[in-house]
């Protein structure tokens, strides 16, 4: 029911009309504040049907605004540690482009941002000799010019300024269609992004025209920073020209950097320099300084807590490698901290964690010159997360913790100062819960291993929901492709299993791109996380009896510019040293294995079966069938279909549907806004298989995107898979699964 109410698609927005908030958008319900020292609970008093979208806490962690989702509107509640909330009357923000509420400086105000008829008038587009640019703008694009005056009905705002203790609102500037404000960290001045028309039908509303301007804290104009146009010919994996990731250095009163391409956006343009750093501080009449040119395309940037230091990073595209730049803007020095391969999950530093300044702004946390990193710390056993200190000068890394072998714990957050921090623990057998860990003394450790102890006191106590599923069995395996690349997959067994038992199988995978065998065949997660099937309908087959092959490594190795060349002849590499392992290992039956696949992994079900006999049946979920319809691109593929036209027909099984001689179920949501799955891909491939006398169903489900949401769905969706399975793959010739048996 929720699905099928109305809904709008805006420029690449689905849109509840009845909120003016994001269609299917949820939030949680009876929240309550945990006190992490004892785990001390205080419910707070919201509406019963009301729902927390966001929190924005002070800096001092004593007060919190609320995004609250009502039946009708997203209201604003403010509240405070104590457990008092309450409502800030006639608010109904607009979250539909960004943070719809954020602190002032001063932490004492917040900052808050009939449709006409259905005019006439055809669908137009046009084209005058633009340049070719990716597919995935294409989503949810407006189409008539009722689409744009619903647009700009729902996307326009005002920027208000809210006392929290009184609930006095003071409007600051004009009705405008506002996707950021942001207030200098002295608070005198706002930074306003706002979309100008007339609205483009080509492009989602991030690549609209749009106005940068600086006002005053009245809401006056003092400055414009840029007035930049449609962005409606941006080259294929490129940016658009013109500044971009602008904002307020947090560190000093009133400066905005930002970023600007020097290559025309085009990622294989030949120049030295992509990029460049911009500089401009009040009263921004100047021009803008140049502060940094960089050989690749910046794709982030971070303020140290102290002097100019700005942590800047960059992306080789065709390597796939990422470099993270110290910078002191100040001094106007640089330096490379550290680089790596964005595929080796082993080598991964992790990502900085960060601290927000009495302004409000956020800085990378610090302990004097070493900054604070997290990672999923991947081994060849599995992931065992860590918390790091990365020295700024040297670059040497004190391990301060890392999660044991043989469970599965993850940093969360500081709680207060350096030495406490709130940690998640489980196990296979453990459900997860929140503990306060204090560090201890230094110890001596092997290299990569915790030099501190750690005391855990609980937060939460949360029990099994579900202990039936302890049961089920998990194993990490690692093997080889024939031609010597390192694969993996999770086995999951059956509860009950009985050791050498061949049994009916279900393989679950999705095909990455990688630049270089190392990387392809690192192992991906952990064998300790505490076991949920939820979100995972592939792992419900465990309880009827199979086995399941989940993770299971499908790498594409090669030059990014040329990976499909191989994609079939790898995929097919990869899927038969899958399943000769787990027939090594005794507990796959040859003649009974399916396979399962989501998106580009649907792509990855209809070439096996189309390319191969592994596999007695598949199921193939949203997926894209002809690459032919997106003919500037997909995936990593950046060639287009007239210079690569070989590749996009051999990796499309929709033109080998005749080869598909295994029963194929096909589903898909009947309203897919992904450019590259839309859902005639499916209903093409299955008339296509069909037409050829092979066995396939088509599965549309109602309203649904990319992903699957409503209930009915979710059930729908599990009953067609095991009785697709258990029909076909098990071998007895008939659909076994009934709605009881399902409950």
């Amino acid at each position: 029911a929720e699905l099928a109410a109305p809904m709008h698609k805006l420029a690449g927005i689905r849109v509840n009309p009845a909120t003016n908030g994001r269609h299917g958008q949820h939030g949680g319900t009876s929240p309550r504040l945990v006190r992490v020292e004892d785990g001390a609970e205080t419910p707070l008093d919201l509406p019963a049907d009301a729902e927390v979208l966001a929190v924005a806490w002070t800096v001092d962690g004593q007060r919190f605004a609320l995004t609250v989702g009502h039946a009708d509107h997203i209201g604003l509640w403010v509240g405070s540690v104590d457990g008092h909330v309450a409502r800030i009357e006639d608010m109904a923000l607009n979250p539909l482009m960004g943070t719809a509420v954020s602190w002032l400086p001063d932490q004492e105000r917040l900052a808050a941002p009939e449709p006409p008829a259905i005019p006439a008038g055809p669908e137009i587009v046009e084209g005058a000799g633009a340049s070719a640019r990716s597919t995935y703008e294409a989503r949810n694009l407006l189409v008539t010019a009722y689409d744009d005056a619903l647009f700009e009905y729902h996307m326009t705002s005002e920027l208000a300024i809210v006392e929290p203790a009184t609930g006095r609102v003071k409007v600051v500037g004009a009705p405008a269609p506002y996707y950021s404000a942001e207030f200098s960290p002295d608070g005198e001045y706002l930074l306003v992004e706002y979309l100008v028309g007339p609205w483009s039908h080509e492009v989602a509303w991030w690549r609209f025209a749009s106005e940068i301007e600086v006002w005053n804290d009245q809401g006056e104009l003092v400055a414009n920073i840029a007035s930049l146009p449609v962005a409606d010919n941006v080259p294929t994996h490129g940016v658009p020209l013109g500044p971009r990731s602008i904002s307020w250095r947090p560190t000093a009163p009133h400066t905005l950097f930002w970023v600007e391409a020097l290559d025309g956006g085009n990622p294989v343009a030949e120049v030295p320099h992509r990029d460049r750093l911009m500089r401009l501080g009040a009263p921004f009449a100047g021009e803008p300084q140049e502060v940094f040119r960089a050989e690749h395309r910046i794709q982030g940037s971070a303020w140290g807590a102290d002097g100019g230091t700005l942590m800047l990073q960059q992306r080789e595209r065709i390597r796939r490698w990422r470099y993270v730049w110290l910078l002191d803007v100040d001094e106007g020095t640089s330096r490379l901290w550290f680089d790596l391969d964005e595929g080796d999950r082993y080598g991964n530093p992790g990502y900085p964690l960060f601290r927000p300044l009495p302004n409000g702004h956020w800085v990378l946390r610090q302990k004097g010159d070493a900054v604070y990193f997290r990672g999923s710390g991947a081994t060849d056993q599995g992931d065992r997360p860590f918390l790091d200190l990365r020295d700024l000068v040297t670059g040497e890394t004190e391990r301060l913790f890392r999660c044991d072998p043989d469970r599965y714990e993850t940093f969360v957050a500081f709680a207060g100062e350096d030495d406490r921090f709130v940690l998640s623990s489980e196990s296979p057998v453990d459900v997860p819960n929140y503990y306060l860990a204090t560090f201890g003394r230094e110890i001596e450790a092997a290299e990569g291993e915790a030099t501190r102890t750690l005391t855990r006191v609980p937060i939460t106590r949360f029990e099994d929901p579900t202990p039936q599923l302890r049961e089920i069995e998990k194993r990490l395996v690692r093997y080889e492709r024939e031609d010597g690349v390192p694969l993996s997959f999770h086995l999951h067994l059956p509860p009950g299993y009985e050791e050498g038992t061949p049994l009916p199988t279900v393989l679950y995978a999705y095909p990455l791109e990688y630049s270089g065998v190392t990387t392809a065949g690192q192992v991906r997660g952990s064998t300790q996380r505490f076991m949920r099937i939820w979100g995972a309908s592939h792992l419900y087959f465990l309880l009827r009896g199979y086995a399941v092959l989940d993770q299971t490594a499908m790498p594409m190795l090669g030059d990014p510019e040329t990976t499909y060349d191989t994609f079939v002849p790898q995929l097919v590499a990869d899927a038969e040293a899958a399943v000769a392992k787990a027939i090594e290992m005794g507990v796959t039956d040859p003649e009974r294995i399916g396979i399962i696949g989501h998106s580009h992994g649907g792509l990855m079900v209809a070439n096996l079966l189309a390319h191969t006999d592994l596999f007695r049946a598949g199921i193939a979920r949203s997926g894209s069938y002809n690459k032919t319809t997106q003919p500037f691109g997909f995936q990593s593929e950046r060639r287009s279909l007239f210079e690569a036209r070989d590749v996009y027909i051999q990796v499309s099984p929709t033109f080998f549907a005749d080869q598909v001689n295994e029963p194929v179920l096909v589903i898909h949501g009947d309203d897919d806004s992904n450019p590259g799955t839309l859902t005639f891909q499916s209903e093409v491939f299955f008339e296509a298989v069909r037409g050829s006398g092979g066995t396939a169903r088509l599965v549309l489900l109602p309203f649904e995107d990319h992903g699957y949401r409503a209930r009915e769905s979710v059930e729908h969706v599990l009953w067609e898979q095991l009785r697709w399975f258990d029909k076909y793959v098990k071998g007895n010739g008939t659909a076994t699964s009934t709605s009881s048996d399902l409950e």
